[in-house]
């Protein structure tokens, strides 16, 4: 990216992209800046095809205060007195929610390393990724709940996903915190980490683990997973079926073999860079 973030810093090394919330004096809230440029962070690691998984960290004391209340008070007003006003509400969160929704289709797998407190927006941002770890410091809440409000941009719909519904419920209608200890009971997170230091080591090498696979093959599995998470299984089998054999690759398994036997990396294609139909031409 040519871009100069000012609520990101974005690092690429040997194919696995390093995504930091940069503005701790502020808990890396979230705002309409920090909006736009994950928006667009995320839409040119899309479209390049050089990373092959993203791990997202952050800085200071929280991962994330979620979203900046004095947003609501300037930036982004909630019209509550006319049913235009009200269904404008409706729009402006179907455009927020797909920043998000962006993480959980993006190309390439997407790690959290999760630290301090993840609140409000922020569960509904790391319940999009793939894989999370948390320091033992970390603790999540429906923050909320306790302004008024009912989470908007995924929380309610990912975490039952991923956690009891029972916990879920509690979580979402009391604004109580969930610790990493029994976040990782639970399954929220993979692995809980003594410091932030071993917990960002542990997602890169995550990350570079999976950057040295196949990057179709990578995709193929995540475009399985995500499908089978939401469809019977009669019907995830069907679409195995029709993504394997669109992807299907004797070089690249002749390859994996053949590395594994040499002990060496593998030598695969990257994606194919993307580009929009209207920037053709």
């Amino acid at each position: 990216m040519n871009k100069t973030l000012t609520c990101f810093s974005l690092g690429i090394s040997q194919h696995v992209a390093h995504l930091v919330m940069n503005r701790p004096e502020a808990m890396n809230t979230m705002h309409p800046t920090f909006w736009r440029e994950l928006d667009e962070v995320l839409a040119h690691l899309q479209q390049a095809g050089e990373a092959r998984a993203l791990v997202i960290s952050s800085t200071g004391k929280h991962f994330s205060a979620g979203m900046a209340l004095e947003t609501f008070g300037g930036a982004i007003t909630m019209d509550d007195q006319s049913p235009e006003g009200r269904a404008a509400i409706f729009d402006l969160l179907t455009d927020m929610q797909a920043t998000f929704t962006r993480i959980e289709n993006l190309r390439i797998p997407v790690i959290m390393a999760i630290h301090g407190g993840c609140i409000g927006g922020a569960v509904d941002m790391v319940t999009a990724a793939c894989v999370r770890y948390a320091t033992a410091d970390a603790f999540f809440c429906i923050q909320e709940i306790n302004i008024g409000m009912v989470a908007d941009v995924g929380t309610l719909q990912r975490l039952p996903k991923l956690i009891p519904l029972g916990v879920v419920k509690e979580l979402a209608y009391t604004g109580r915190r969930l610790g990493a200890a029994r976040a990782l009971g639970h399954g929220l997170v993979n692995e809980v980490f003594d410091t932030q230091e071993a917990m960002l080591a542990a997602a890169l090498q995550c990350a570079q683990e999976i950057a040295a696979k196949p990057p179709v093959a990578i995709w193929g599995t995540k475009q399985a997973v995500n499908y089978a998470r939401d469809h019977s299984v009669e019907d995830s089998l069907r679409q195995m079926g029709w993504l394997q054999g669109a992807i299907w690759s004797n070089q690249h398994v002749r390859e994996s073999v053949t590395a594994m036997k040499q002990k060496r990396a593998g030598d695969f294609p990257a994606l194919a860079p993307l580009v929009r139909f209207s920037e053709l031409g």
